[in-house]
């Protein structure tokens, strides 16, 4: 069913773990501006506002304090040891590496850190997945060049790029560029660190950054394989297949286009060119685009692979009267499906839309996929004999394996699997603990107390025995 080499194992990001934000030499990333409470989503939406209203004084920051993985990081790699991890997701948090982002020489104490982190995964044959841009721009490169809007970032990307592939030559073999690239044209800020002056284009201006992270990771392919030859590096995808509403000809036209806005980023890094559509698109909107010949060269770098993260599909209706029933999604509402379930967040459950998406992929594709994020974000109660009782979380992940199980019977390739926050990390849609994922529990509170301490969750077990029969056993409740 799965094949002998598939990498199981779990995923968290630094912003949202490592905490520490202010040691070793760390400066300010974006992640670090988005407070809790109800200000984090305009923080998310609109830089000016989160630059101009940041009070670290006077207002709780959860990237400030994470889950401590920058002191934890060899007690959490210990527990996913022992779940039987054969790989493990992290990202490089940029300001840790270059505090403001444009210096010469990198902060010898970050890349320490990022080395002692590799080295606890080599320790355990843990096969070390690595986001080299996961959502944290530095603030001091949006201060100066305005993040992604400005072509200066490629050379600075690929200045960070350097140092990581050759300070762990030999050590890491999996590399993603940028996390979920897509995000971007629905959440600039968090995306690319921009921010908009009143009458700018948003649209244009955030197309053109993300033509600049295109190059940047294409640069970044060829860069890795010149460095080191086994270097395998990916892109990656917010993903989930866009439905029609209805067969209605409307609905259906409304979610090709849907999904066209997704795939434009995927087209380009796997096919090495922009696609037809998507020129047509911008030129029809009046934009044109700042892209050179030596761009369109440097675009002919594919990646590797594709990997993505999954939660739920979407759905799309041209009727007013239907797509003003909206529910929750990633970043983003989307048309309620009346098929399907939710989550306690309003995130629709669809396991067999993870095995379409999976299938659409590599239809469109023909290239090896990394499921790198796949989870559901939930309230879990931790009993008096400390234990945590997730049968939901069971019962999800469960779904979605074997959806995979299948997408792999269809013929899709598969490298690996990551569940999403496998050890309870802060929510970055809401900066909350108490929208846990994990299988490992961390005894911490929306505001950040507790003990920190880390308790298995019953999914934990369970995730194991999948591990230890290769997927084989999928079971829904524990032996």
């Amino acid at each position: 069913m799965f094949p002998d080499n598939f990498l199981w194992g779990g995923a968290i990001a630094g912003a949202q773990s490592e905490g520490a934000v202010h040691t070793d030499g760390k400066g300010l990333s974006m992640a670090d501006l988005l407070p809790s409470g109800p200000d984090r989503f305009k923080c998310m939406l609109n830089g000016h506002y989160a630059l101009s209203h940041y009070q670290p004084d006077t207002t709780y920051y959860p990237s400030h304090q994470g889950i401590d993985f920058y002191h934890h990081y060899a007690e959490d790699i210990a527990q996913l040891a022992a779940m039987g991890a054969k790989v493990f997701r992290f990202s490089i948090t940029w300001s840790r590496i270059f505090p403001e982002g444009d210096e010469r020489e990198p902060n010898e104490a970050g890349l320490a850190f990022y080395a002692d982190v590799i080295a606890c995964c080599r320790k355990y044959n843990i096969e070390p997945l690595v986001t080299i841009d996961h959502f944290d721009t530095p603030v001091g490169l949006i201060k100066k060049y305005g993040g992604w809007r400005s072509r200066e970032m490629i050379t600075l990307y690929l200045r960070l790029c350097r140092v990581l592939f050759e300070q762990f030559r030999g050590q890491v073999k999996y590399w993603i560029t940028f996390n979920e690239m897509n995000m971007i044209l629905h959440l600039p800020f968090v995306g690319g660190g921009l921010s908009f002056a009143p009458g700018e284009n948003r649209t244009a201006i955030s197309y053109q950054a993300a033509h600049y992270q295109l190059v940047a990771s294409a640069k970044a392919v060829a860069l890795a394989h010149e460095i080191d030859s086994q270097n395998m590096v990916g892109g990656m995808l917010a993903a989930g297949d866009v439905y029609p509403y209805s067969c209605d000809p409307d609905d259906v036209w409304l979610a090709l286009k849907k999904n066209r806005e997704q795939y434009f980023f995927s087209d380009v890094q796997v096919r090495g060119r922009y696609p037809r559509y998507i020129l047509q698109s911008l030129a029809a909107q009046g934009i044109t685009l700042d892209i050179t010949e030596a761009d369109r060269e440097a675009l002919r770098t594919t990646v590797d692979y594709m990997s993505l993260s999954y939660y739920a599909s979407r759905c799309v209706s041209a009727d007013p009267s239907v797509s003003a029933h909206k529910t929750k999604g990633n970043a983003f509402d989307t048309v309620k499906n009346p098929y399907l379930k939710t989550s306690e967040w309003g995130w629709q459950i669809d396991p067999e839309g993870f095995r379409i998406t999976l299938n659409t992929l590599y239809d469109r594709y023909q290239l090896p996929l990394f499921v790198v994020e796949n989870g559901l974000g939930a309230v879990d109660e931790l009993t008096v004999d400390n234990q945590v009782h997730d049968d939901y979380r069971i019962a999800y992940h469960d779904a979605h394996i074997r959806a995979m199980a299948q997408a792999i019977a269809d013929g899709v390739e598969i490298l690996g699997y990551t569940v999403w926050g496998c050890i309870d990390i802060v929510s970055a849609s809401t900066g909350q603990m108490s929208k846990r994922y994990g299988v490992v529990y961390v005894d911490l509170d929306n505001d950040g107390h507790g003990t920190g301490r880390r308790i298995r969750k019953d999914s934990f077990y369970w995730y194991q025995r999948v591990i230890a029969a290769n997927g084989l056993k999928s079971l829904a409740t524990p032996e």
